[in-house]
């Protein structure tokens, strides 16, 4: 019998951290990795470490993790001069993200597939997620969408402050557990939006960036060792300078600063001082820079954390402080830092599973902080049927307090912010839903039992195209809606022309559009509830001509070159489908539409929708020049000097 977890030696943090007295002890962990088969790389089921240094031009030998020794030994011991241990490092910090994010969304992940011209085959699938610990010399580190990579590069340190860390020392990016959960996010969320790579708007790039952060930060809170460390060092009050809330501290340094490469909690200024970070509602209506304007949702993210921690230990600290809630000076006791650790860990992992299963509901395309929000509290809903501690409205309240809000709302109480059930049907409508129901849940019963990933793609991919044997689901919703205006409206996509005034050869056909992320989802909440799901979107490309800020009429980027004062804009939906026996129905549809709802009977041409108009204005003269470079680091526009990339550290 195969043992559950693999056990691999590891950094929490970095190896800086390791060379000083105060934090020696906490920063050599354990990482519980699930058991899988590996090849020397280490090579399994989501991860290919590759291990060649073009600088040295030298491939190094490849970590055997099935070794005697590193089998009794939970693998190497950590060191920043031993090559296979980066290789070691990389793998077991990227398989604890994989793992928080499959325990989170209740089901296996995929890699964005590569993008195929022509065939019969438009995507081809992606089985491993190349990582390379030595990709290059130079103080960054990114993932390529192109080549389905992780780069890491390592470089030598320039510390503002030599007393910090010996200058010209080498700084492997590999060894941060902060750089690595970063990059591997990126690499997880193109997997399941590939769309959020384009600056539709503001939030987009930082949305990628803070959510990249979020999950880095509190993976912090898995280290038990670490984190009674610092509820220790703290005395309990989280909102104090301490390691859980700042990411790469190593690399910070060695670039110049007095801290790490970002902090949720504070920050430092010119002098090395810290100073806690204030809610600053105007920071967000004027911030435009990705990193920038994502560290106020990551600031969001914390602070709702932090309020949900003080609600849990308020019992805790009546009774240690007599009822006064002052701590006393000197040491915590250890069974009361052990109860104030163990409650940070709940409220983290909590926070953590919130933040990654709202990616489900979340719109396929142009996403907003607005939008992230309302996700959490609908999947949170979902899941959670009592929020004694009011979780939710601990984000709500903290996304109030950054001037956060969501698009058309009239209010900001929960149920406001609930995704609502489309309902109130026609008869026509409710029996295709109907029978698309049986067929999802036909498409559920196929996999229910497979757990091969390849199989599960290939499976899907049939289901979504159909066969010889299968109508697939997207003829089924482009036959089944073409003539239902309410399907049209619900998800604000066209399934006709008869509604727009098209020119073009390949407009008499139906409208095209596709079918992603065909998902199977099964989720335990916290209190045992189980929710059986399927999700997919459904995204919609069209040409829209604007002209001196107004619309002037509809082009098809299939089959005409694109006009003066023309944009290719996108529209997208998120259909999530309850499969419960006695609950059966479209739950939600989640819409960013690319027209202006109409009455069904009306003969006016559909205009686009405001939210197009925004983007063109944003786009057009908004974006600035910043953002126009940061985006190539995502594939968009001209190739840069390292092809297509997330990066988690230019711009800083």
């Amino acid at each position: 019998m195969k043992p559950r977890t693999r056990n691999l030696n590891g950094y929490a943090f970095d190896p800086s951290l390791s060379l000083l007295i105060d934090t020696v002890d906490i920063n050599t962990i354990t990482y519980p990795i699930p058991w899988e088969d590996l090849q020397p790389g280490p090579i399994g089921e989501y991860l290919e470490v590759v291990d060649y240094d073009p600088t040295t031009k030298q491939l190094y030998q490849p970590v055997d993790l099935n070794g005697q020794f590193e089998l009794v030994n939970n693998g190497l011991d950590p060191s920043e001069s031993n090559p296979q241990f980066h290789q070691q490092m990389v793998y077991a910090a990227a398989m604890l993200t994989i793992t928080n994010f499959e325990k989170a969304l209740g089901r296996q992940l995929f890699w964005s597939t590569r993008l195929l011209q022509g065939g019969d085959q438009y995507e081809q699938y992606v089985p491993r997620l190349r990582m390379y610990p030595h990709a290059f010399r130079d103080a960054n580190a990114y993932y390529s969408p192109e080549k389905k990579s992780i780069l890491f590069g390592y470089f030598s340190a320039s510390p503002h402050n030599v007393t910090l860390q010996m200058p010209g020392s080498l700084v492997f990016t590999c060894l941060s557990h902060d750089i690595i959960a970063h990059e591997t996010t990126h690499a997880i969320l193109d997997g399941l939006h590939r769309e959020y790579i384009q600056p539709t708007n503001p939030d987009v790039l930082a949305f990628h960036e803070a959510f990249a952060d979020i999950i880095a930060l509190f993976q912090h809170f898995t280290f038990p060792e670490v984190l009674k460390h610092q509820i220790s060092q703290t005395r309990g009050n989280l909102d104090d300078q301490n390691l859980l809330g700042q990411l790469a501290q190593q690399f910070g340094v060695a670039i110049g600063r007095y801290g790490s490469l970002r902090s949720a909690i504070g920050q430092y200024d010119e002098q090395g001082k810290w100073s806690p970070k204030k809610p600053d509602p105007s920071e967000y209506q004027e911030v435009i820079e990705p990193h920038h304007r994502g560290s106020i949702l990551v600031a969001a993210v914390f602070e709702a954390f932090l309020t949900i921690y003080k609600r849990r230990i308020k019992d805790l600290l009546r009774i240690a402080t007599s009822g006064t809630g002052i701590v006393p000076e000197g040491e915590l006791h250890p069974d009361l830092v052990n109860r104030l650790a163990g409650e940070a860990s709940k409220s983290a992992q909590h926070v953590l599973m919130m933040c990654i299963r709202a990616i489900d509901y979340c719109p396929p395309i142009d996403i907003t902080f607005g939008d992230f929000l309302r996700a959490i509290i609908t999947a949170d809903a979902d899941l959670a049927d009592d929020d004694k501690y009011h979780y939710r409205l601990a984000f709500i309240e903290a996304f109030r307090r950054r001037g956060i809000y969501p698009s058309g709302l009239k209010s900001l109480s929960e149920e406001s912010l609930r995704h609502s059930s489309p309902s109130h049907f026609s008869e026509a409508t409710n029996r295709n839903i109907g029978i698309l129901l049986d067929f999802l849940k036909q498409f559920r019963e196929r996999l229910l039992y497979e757990t091969e990933r390849e199989k599960i793609f290939n499976l899907t991919r049939m289901y979504i195209r159909g066969s010889a044997h299968i109508v697939g689901l997207h003829k089924r919703l482009s036959e089944k809606f073409q003539a239902t205006y309410e399907f049209e409206k619900l998800t604000g996509l066209a399934f006709n022309w008869s509604k727009f005034d098209m020119t073009t050869a390949s407009a008499r056909s139906n409208p095209s559009f596709e079918v992603q992320n065909l998902r199977v989802v099964s989720r335990a909440g916290p209190d045992g509830k189980h929710v059986n799901q399927i999700v997919f979107s459904l995204i919609q490309r069209m040409g829209v001509v604007i002209r001196d800020g107004k619309f002037v009429r509809y082009y098809d980027p299939r089959s005409e070159v694109k006009p003066q004062g023309g944009i290719e804009v996108q529209g997208g939906s998120t259909l999530i489908f309850d499969l419960d026996a006695e609950d059966m129905r479209l739950k939600y549809a989640i819409s960013k539409p690319l027209f202006e709802p109409l009455p069904s009977d009306s003969r006016k041409i559909r205009q686009p929708s405001s939210r197009i108009m925004k983007q063109h204005h944003f786009q057009k003269h908004e974006l600035p020049e910043s953002i126009s470079e940061f985006a190539q680091y995502f594939g968009i526009g001209c190739n840069n000097r390292f092809g297509h990339m997330f990066s988690l550290l230019h711009n800083h």
